[in-house]
């Protein structure tokens, strides 16, 4: 076990099925099935990692699927001297795509990794992208970030105090914040806080959020680019939106339809920001129908 801090049964288990590769030295968690092709990857978002997807993966038995964690999240390495940028992030995926030996997936991100998605489509709109992107499903991020409500606790870790709060940090205010992003009829449980805080805490990962969260500015940085990227991408790209969601509310999906006005939309009325973990069932047959027709 590489889990320094203390963690639970149902995170074992998920670290039990996957392994780490090295990825420029840095060591990157992945947990795979083979099955039905294309492959569906899976970009998990902030502050946790590919474990959101497993209630998701477990309803697409016939279909071969990835999800990895990013560097600095769940049960990858979270070196404290790195800038964990999006673009790198991005040159993460096309290492781990190449290591599988994709050659095109389906992709499926959520939240932050929307943004490597976006950045992922700007490269396949430069012809610089190392594989296809058969279809593309985008589930609630803050893409276009001015139409986005950021919580108390993101406005917090961006601002100079930063360092400070995450040094602060803990499992108590860590529930407190991460359970006013579900919605009130799925509710956070206290099992999956406590997995979601073992993942996020191991490896001190808990210490280094202000880092973490410099994808924000990115977002602004290179907004032309990823916004450029979702209006000229030529390729079948669909949303799945849950209206509840605090952060990346229904304003900002209606700035990403107004990029992007012919794409796909399905609407969760009662689910929050985590979809996928609040209703699996609803959501494994939109990625399962994207899957089936590339």
């Amino acid at each position: 076990m590489l889990i320094t801090a203390s963690t639970t049964s149902r995170v074992d288990l998920w670290e039990a099925g996957g392994q780490r590769i090295e990825v420029d030295g840095r060591r990157v968690f992945v947990r795979t099935a083979t099955g039905r092709r294309p492959p569906v990857l899976f970009l998990h978002g902030y502050p946790s990692s590919s474990y959101d997807w497993r209630l998701v993966v477990e309803r697409l038995p016939d279909h071969e699927f990835a999800c990895f964690d990013f560097l600095g999240f769940g049960l990858s390495d979270k070196p404290r001297d790195h800038v964990y940028s999006l673009l790198g992030q991005a040159d993460l995926t096309e290492a781990i795509v190449a290591h599988l030996g994709y050659d095109e997936v389906v992709l499926v991100a959520h939240d932050m990794g929307t943004s490597v998605a976006t950045e992922l489509l700007a490269r396949d709109v430069e012809g610089r992208l190392p594989f296809r992107l058969a279809s593309v499903l985008l589930l609630n991020g803050s893409m276009v970030l001015e139409r986005a409500s950021l919580s108390r606790s993101q406005k917090a870790l961006r601002s100079r105090m930063g360092p400070l709060v995450a040094a602060l940090s803990n499992e108590r205010s860590f529930r407190r914040s991460f359970a006013g992003l579900f919605s009130p009829d799925h509710p956070l449980t206290p099992e999956e806080a406590a997995d979601q805080w073992a993942l996020l805490a191991y490896g001190g990962g808990n210490r280094i959020l202000h880092k973490l969260i410099h994808y924000l500015r990115e977002r602004v940085e290179f907004a032309d680019r990823w916004h450029g990227a979702l209006r000229d991408w030529d390729g079948e790209l669909e949303l799945a939106w849950a209206m509840l969601d605090p952060i990346a509310t229904p304003a900002v999906l209606d700035a990403v339809c107004e990029l992007r006005p012919l794409a796909t939309v399905t609407r969760f009325a009662d689910l929050g920001h985590y979809l996928q973990i609040e209703a699996p069932e609803s959501i494994a047959p939109v990625v399962a129908r994207l899957a089936a027709h590339p």
